[in-house]
């Protein structure tokens, strides 16, 4: 199945690109960002949307106006935020009917959520993270998750137990303190692109399998 080019109108920005797969027994649409080094069209992002439409779950992929320039440079929070809410909308006419989850890879999953707490995104049910960046690579804090109290929709972490951007130690109280909102669910040895090692004994398409058959059934599960 091939994906359908979109562009988007962002409130303040210029407009950007996204991309729309739905398979026709689609069940929910997962509105997803990606992460601050790599676009819409990373393998990552295209095994995700793949992955998610075998399971009958349509995905609007886009990206942040910084990468659609070409800027290695992520944009300002308000910015990142208009995109998040702009994919959103779209999403919601397209796919009219269908749940619609929101979230992304690291950063793009950090700025769904910031947006969420500062309003709601209109018809979202949950938020799913794949690999939330808790905290630069060897500065451990928990100061970038103080919004996610402010979030009254489940939420799904995805995290790999060798993720440098989220120590355990760090991550695991803040989900177990969101209380019943929230799940985690760790892979085990992948770090923050769930890659893992050779003698985990498993390969990457398997560990993607994992994420992708978990981030399938919470949203199977989610609250009609």
């Amino acid at each position: 199945m091939t994906a359908q080019s979109l562009k988007l109108d962002v409130e303040n920005a210029a407009s950007i690109s996204a991309l729309l797969l739905r398979p026709e027994n689609a069940r929910a649409c997962f509105v997803f960002a990606h992460g601050a080094g790599a676009g819409m069209s990373h393998p990552f992002m295209e095994t995700v949307a793949a992955g998610l439409s075998d399971r009958g779950i349509a995905s609007l992929r886009y990206q942040f106006p910084y990468m659609e320039k070409g800027s290695k440079r992520p944009d300002a929070p308000a910015v990142a935020h208009a995109a998040v809410r702009a994919a959103v909308a779209d999403a919601a006419q397209r796919c009219a009917g269908l749940p619609l989850i929101a979230g992304g890879k690291s950063f793009g999953g950090r700025m769904t959520s910031q947006a969420q707490a500062i309003a709601p995104l209109a018809g979202v049910r949950g938020l799913a993270f794949l690999g939330f960046p808790l905290h630069p690579p060897d500065k451990p804090s928990v100061a970038r998750a103080a919004h996610l109290s402010e979030l009254r929709i489940p939420m799904l972490f995805l995290q790999g137990t060798r993720d440098g951007f989220a120590e355990l130690t760090l991550l695991e109280p803040v989900v177990r303190d969101l209380g019943a909102m929230a799940s985690l669910h760790l892979v085990q040895e992948a770090d923050h692109s769930f890659h893992v090692p050779a003698r985990s004994g498993r390969n990457d398409r398997e560990v993607m399998n994992e994420v992708l058959d978990a981030l399938s059934a919470w949203i199977g599960g989610l609250p009609t």
